[in-house]
Protein backbone atom coordinates (compact mmCIF):
# COMPACT_ATOMS: atom_id res chain seq x y z
CA UNK A 1 0.00 0.00 0.00
CA UNK A 2 1.70 3.65 -1.01
CA UNK A 3 1.84 5.73 1.45
CA UNK A 4 1.73 8.84 -0.88
CA UNK A 5 -0.78 11.71 -0.38
CA UNK A 6 -3.20 11.67 -2.88
CA UNK A 7 -3.94 15.45 -4.04
CA UNK A 8 -7.24 16.84 -6.51
CA UNK A 9 -6.70 20.18 -8.17
CA UNK A 10 -9.48 22.48 -7.01
CA UNK A 11 -10.12 23.14 -10.70
CA UNK A 12 -11.47 19.90 -11.52
CA UNK A 13 -14.99 21.34 -9.88
CA UNK A 14 -13.69 25.20 -11.81
CA UNK A 15 -12.06 28.20 -10.52
CA UNK A 16 -14.92 29.95 -9.06
CA UNK A 17 -12.98 30.55 -5.54
CA UNK A 18 -15.96 32.59 -3.64
CA UNK A 19 -16.20 31.58 -0.22
CA UNK A 20 -19.11 29.16 -1.08
CA UNK A 21 -17.82 27.91 -4.01
CA UNK A 22 -14.51 27.35 -2.04
CA UNK A 23 -16.24 25.43 0.90
CA UNK A 24 -18.32 22.84 -1.67
CA UNK A 25 -14.93 22.44 -3.58
CA UNK A 26 -12.98 21.74 -0.77
CA UNK A 27 -15.89 19.83 0.81
CA UNK A 28 -15.86 17.49 -2.79
CA UNK A 29 -12.31 17.06 -2.62
CA UNK A 30 -12.81 15.66 0.81
CA UNK A 31 -15.69 13.45 0.05
CA UNK A 32 -14.19 11.91 -2.76
CA UNK A 33 -11.58 10.71 -0.31
CA UNK A 34 -8.63 12.91 -1.35
CA UNK A 35 -5.84 13.77 0.94
CA UNK A 36 -5.12 17.24 -0.26
CA UNK A 37 -6.98 19.64 -2.29
CA UNK A 38 -4.69 22.14 -4.89
CA UNK A 39 -5.85 25.93 -4.17
CA UNK A 40 -4.95 28.26 -6.92
CA UNK A 41 -3.55 31.34 -5.04
CA UNK A 42 -6.32 34.01 -4.33
CA UNK A 43 -5.87 37.65 -4.50
CA UNK A 44 -5.62 38.45 -1.09
CA UNK A 45 -7.01 42.28 -1.86
CA UNK A 46 -10.19 40.54 -2.96
CA UNK A 47 -10.30 37.25 -0.96
CA UNK A 48 -10.37 36.73 2.84
CA UNK A 49 -8.07 33.42 3.27
CA UNK A 50 -9.46 32.95 6.61
CA UNK A 51 -12.80 31.61 4.58
CA UNK A 52 -10.17 28.58 2.69
CA UNK A 53 -8.87 27.92 6.12
CA UNK A 54 -12.31 27.49 7.80
CA UNK A 55 -13.56 25.17 4.78
CA UNK A 56 -10.29 22.91 5.14
CA UNK A 57 -10.40 22.78 9.07
CA UNK A 58 -14.62 22.11 8.65
CA UNK A 59 -13.99 19.80 5.59
CA UNK A 60 -10.35 18.14 7.64
CA UNK A 61 -8.28 18.30 4.11
CA UNK A 62 -4.88 19.08 3.93
CA UNK A 63 -4.15 21.79 1.26
CA UNK A 64 -1.33 22.77 -1.51
CA UNK A 65 -1.34 26.09 -3.40
CA UNK A 66 -0.43 26.79 -7.41
CA UNK A 67 -0.40 29.31 -9.56
CA UNK A 68 1.02 30.37 -13.51
CA UNK A 69 2.67 33.38 -13.52
CA UNK A 70 1.79 35.47 -16.94
CA UNK A 71 2.93 38.13 -19.35
CA UNK A 72 2.04 40.83 -16.77
CA UNK A 73 4.35 38.95 -13.95
CA UNK A 74 6.90 37.12 -15.80
CA UNK A 75 9.99 37.00 -14.04
CA UNK A 76 12.31 36.21 -17.05
CA UNK A 77 11.16 39.75 -18.27
CA UNK A 78 13.72 42.29 -19.32
CA UNK A 79 11.33 45.04 -17.52
CA UNK A 80 12.03 45.14 -13.86
CA UNK A 81 8.08 46.29 -13.20
CA UNK A 82 7.27 43.16 -14.97
CA UNK A 83 9.86 41.20 -12.85
CA UNK A 84 8.43 43.04 -9.89
CA UNK A 85 4.93 42.10 -10.44
CA UNK A 86 6.19 38.44 -10.58
CA UNK A 87 8.04 38.69 -7.35
CA UNK A 88 4.94 40.06 -5.46
CA UNK A 89 2.22 37.85 -6.74
CA UNK A 90 4.80 34.78 -5.74
CA UNK A 91 5.32 36.03 -2.39
CA UNK A 92 1.70 36.90 -1.89
CA UNK A 93 0.99 33.21 -2.98
CA UNK A 94 3.39 32.17 0.17
CA UNK A 95 1.84 34.30 1.74
CA UNK A 96 -1.91 32.86 1.40
CA UNK A 97 -0.27 29.24 1.74
CA UNK A 98 0.70 30.92 5.57
CA UNK A 99 -2.74 31.28 6.21
CA UNK A 100 -4.19 28.58 5.31
CA UNK A 101 -1.98 25.61 6.49
CA UNK A 102 -0.75 24.97 3.29
CA UNK A 103 3.49 23.71 2.88
CA UNK A 104 3.35 23.63 -0.60
CA UNK A 105 3.68 26.59 -3.37
CA UNK A 106 4.14 25.09 -6.97
CA UNK A 107 3.33 25.82 -10.33
CA UNK A 108 4.96 27.35 -13.53
CA UNK A 109 6.44 29.47 -10.77
CA UNK A 110 10.03 30.27 -12.98
CA UNK A 111 8.24 32.17 -16.32
CA UNK A 112 4.93 33.11 -17.56
CA UNK A 113 3.01 30.30 -19.21
CA UNK A 114 2.48 31.05 -22.90
CA UNK A 115 3.60 30.71 -25.96
CA UNK A 116 6.92 33.15 -26.51
CA UNK A 117 7.86 33.88 -29.60
CA UNK A 118 11.54 34.98 -28.57
CA UNK A 119 14.45 32.35 -27.65
CA UNK A 120 15.28 32.28 -23.51
CA UNK A 121 17.85 34.81 -22.71
CA UNK A 122 20.85 34.80 -20.16
CA UNK A 123 19.54 37.80 -18.61
CA UNK A 124 15.92 35.88 -18.29
CA UNK A 125 17.24 33.09 -16.42
CA UNK A 126 19.08 34.75 -14.27
CA UNK A 127 16.13 37.45 -13.59
CA UNK A 128 14.39 34.25 -12.40
CA UNK A 129 16.87 32.63 -10.57
CA UNK A 130 17.43 35.96 -8.52
CA UNK A 131 14.03 35.87 -8.09
CA UNK A 132 12.63 32.73 -6.91
CA UNK A 133 16.27 32.68 -4.28
CA UNK A 134 14.68 35.86 -2.77
CA UNK A 135 11.07 33.61 -2.41
CA UNK A 136 12.45 30.46 -1.96
CA UNK A 137 14.19 32.57 1.35
CA UNK A 138 10.88 34.36 2.38
CA UNK A 139 9.17 30.99 2.07
CA UNK A 140 11.29 28.94 4.18
CA UNK A 141 10.25 31.47 7.02
CA UNK A 142 7.02 29.96 6.47
CA UNK A 143 8.00 26.61 6.81
CA UNK A 144 7.08 26.33 2.78
CA UNK A 145 8.28 24.63 0.13
CA UNK A 146 8.86 25.99 -3.66
CA UNK A 147 8.04 24.26 -6.29
CA UNK A 148 9.23 24.75 -10.45
CA UNK A 149 7.21 22.96 -12.36
CA UNK A 150 8.70 22.76 -15.84
CA UNK A 151 6.08 22.94 -18.94
CA UNK A 152 5.62 22.20 -22.68
CA UNK A 153 7.59 23.88 -25.02
CA UNK A 154 3.94 25.74 -25.94
CA UNK A 155 3.94 27.27 -22.72
CA UNK A 156 7.21 28.07 -21.50
CA UNK A 157 10.59 28.49 -23.03
CA UNK A 158 12.86 28.30 -20.06
CA UNK A 159 12.26 25.17 -18.71
CA UNK A 160 10.78 21.76 -20.73
CA UNK A 161 12.31 18.96 -19.07
CA UNK A 162 13.03 17.44 -15.61
CA UNK A 163 16.85 17.61 -16.21
CA UNK A 164 16.86 21.66 -17.16
CA UNK A 165 14.19 21.93 -14.29
CA UNK A 166 16.98 20.35 -11.98
CA UNK A 167 19.57 22.40 -12.90
CA UNK A 168 17.25 24.93 -12.30
CA UNK A 169 16.91 24.32 -8.91
CA UNK A 170 20.14 23.16 -8.10
CA UNK A 171 21.89 26.73 -9.56
CA UNK A 172 19.50 28.72 -7.15
CA UNK A 173 20.89 26.26 -4.08
CA UNK A 174 17.75 26.90 -2.37
CA UNK A 175 16.59 23.23 0.24
CA UNK A 176 12.90 23.99 0.22
CA UNK A 177 13.10 24.68 -3.78
CA UNK A 178 12.25 21.16 -5.73
CA UNK A 179 11.33 19.97 -8.98
CA UNK A 180 7.50 19.76 -9.83
CA UNK A 181 6.38 17.32 -12.52
CA UNK A 182 3.42 17.42 -14.36
CA UNK A 183 2.63 14.30 -16.56
CA UNK A 184 0.22 16.04 -19.38
CA UNK A 185 3.57 18.50 -20.00
CA UNK A 186 6.16 15.45 -19.61
CA UNK A 187 4.16 13.31 -21.91
CA UNK A 188 5.04 15.79 -24.64
CA UNK A 189 8.62 16.57 -23.85
CA UNK A 190 10.24 13.86 -22.39
CA UNK A 191 11.51 10.34 -23.80
CA UNK A 192 10.82 8.63 -21.31
CA UNK A 193 8.41 9.27 -17.93
CA UNK A 194 10.35 6.97 -15.82
CA UNK A 195 13.58 8.33 -17.27
CA UNK A 196 12.04 11.55 -16.05
CA UNK A 197 11.58 10.78 -12.82
CA UNK A 198 15.67 9.98 -12.62
CA UNK A 199 16.89 13.24 -14.22
CA UNK A 200 14.78 15.31 -11.34
CA UNK A 201 16.30 12.64 -8.67
CA UNK A 202 15.64 13.44 -5.37
CA UNK A 203 14.77 17.03 -6.13
CA UNK A 204 11.39 15.57 -6.97
CA UNK A 205 8.74 17.08 -4.73
CA UNK A 206 5.38 17.30 -6.06
CA UNK A 207 3.50 15.28 -8.96
CA UNK A 208 0.58 15.93 -11.30
CA UNK A 209 -0.79 12.87 -12.59
CA UNK A 210 -2.74 14.17 -15.49
CA UNK A 211 -3.69 12.09 -18.95
CA UNK A 212 -1.45 13.18 -22.38
CA UNK A 213 -5.18 14.67 -23.08
CA UNK A 214 -6.02 15.78 -19.62
CA UNK A 215 -9.32 13.71 -19.71
CA UNK A 216 -9.95 11.08 -17.32
CA UNK A 217 -6.82 8.91 -15.83
CA UNK A 218 -6.21 5.58 -18.20
CA UNK A 219 -7.94 6.93 -20.83
CA UNK A 220 -5.20 8.50 -22.72
CA UNK A 221 -1.27 7.24 -23.73
CA UNK A 222 0.24 7.51 -20.76
CA UNK A 223 2.30 4.24 -18.92
CA UNK A 224 1.12 4.24 -15.21
CA UNK A 225 2.55 1.34 -14.82
CA UNK A 226 6.49 2.17 -15.63
CA UNK A 227 5.86 5.90 -14.51
CA UNK A 228 4.41 4.82 -10.88
CA UNK A 229 6.72 1.83 -10.45
CA UNK A 230 9.78 4.16 -11.52
CA UNK A 231 8.14 6.57 -8.73
CA UNK A 232 8.29 3.91 -6.08
CA UNK A 233 10.99 2.49 -6.76
CA UNK A 234 13.15 5.49 -6.65
CA UNK A 235 11.32 6.10 -3.00
CA UNK A 236 9.23 9.11 -4.19
CA UNK A 237 7.09 10.02 -0.89
CA UNK A 238 5.32 13.27 -1.92
CA UNK A 239 2.24 14.03 -2.86
CA UNK A 240 0.37 12.78 -6.35
CA UNK A 241 -2.11 15.37 -7.53
CA UNK A 242 -4.71 14.48 -10.01
CA UNK A 243 -5.65 17.20 -12.27
CA UNK A 244 -7.89 16.74 -15.11
CA UNK A 245 -10.00 19.66 -16.61
CA UNK A 246 -12.98 20.34 -18.71
CA UNK A 247 -14.31 23.06 -20.88
CA UNK A 248 -17.99 22.02 -19.56
CA UNK A 249 -16.86 22.52 -15.82
CA UNK A 250 -14.36 25.74 -16.06
CA UNK A 251 -15.84 28.29 -18.39
CA UNK A 252 -15.04 29.99 -21.26
CA UNK A 253 -12.23 32.32 -20.22
CA UNK A 254 -10.65 29.47 -18.15
CA UNK A 255 -11.08 26.88 -20.98
CA UNK A 256 -9.36 29.64 -23.62
CA UNK A 257 -6.18 30.11 -21.21
CA UNK A 258 -5.55 26.35 -20.62
CA UNK A 259 -6.81 25.57 -24.47
CA UNK A 260 -9.88 23.29 -23.65
CA UNK A 261 -10.81 22.81 -27.17
CA UNK A 262 -13.53 19.69 -26.64
CA UNK A 263 -15.09 18.63 -23.25
CA UNK A 264 -14.10 15.19 -22.28
CA UNK A 265 -16.50 15.23 -19.54
CA UNK A 266 -19.29 16.96 -17.77
CA UNK A 267 -19.22 15.51 -13.98
CA UNK A 268 -16.47 16.81 -11.47
CA UNK A 269 -17.39 14.72 -8.61
CA UNK A 270 -17.53 11.22 -10.99
CA UNK A 271 -14.02 12.46 -11.93
CA UNK A 272 -12.93 12.78 -8.81
CA UNK A 273 -13.97 9.55 -7.76
CA UNK A 274 -12.65 7.40 -10.68
CA UNK A 275 -9.40 8.94 -11.07
CA UNK A 276 -8.35 8.30 -6.90
CA UNK A 277 -9.99 4.88 -7.73
CA UNK A 278 -7.72 4.47 -10.89
CA UNK A 279 -4.97 5.72 -9.04
CA UNK A 280 -5.11 3.76 -5.91
CA UNK A 281 -5.31 0.61 -7.70
CA UNK A 282 -2.07 1.46 -9.82
CA UNK A 283 -0.20 2.66 -7.13
CA UNK A 284 -1.06 -1.24 -5.44
CA UNK A 285 -0.35 -2.77 -8.86
CA UNK A 286 3.06 -1.15 -9.00
CA UNK A 287 3.87 -1.97 -5.10
CA UNK A 288 3.13 -5.56 -5.62
CA UNK A 289 5.27 -5.51 -8.95
CA UNK A 290 8.59 -4.15 -7.26
CA UNK A 291 8.15 -6.63 -3.66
Amino acid sequence: MTTNVLGVHAGCWGFDWSPAAADATIGAAARAGYGLVEIPAIDLAVLDPADTATALDRHGIAPAVSLALGADDDITSPDPAVVERGRHRLLEAVRFAAAIGATYVGGVTHSAMLRYLTLPTAQGRDSAVRTLREVARAAAGHGVVVGVEYVNRYESNLLNTAAQARAFVEEIGADNLVVHLDTFHAALEEADLAAAVGDAGDRLGYLHASENHRGALGTGSLDWQRLLRALLAAGYAGPITVESFSSTVVGPDAAVDIALWRSQWADPDAIATQSIEFLRAQLDQAARALT
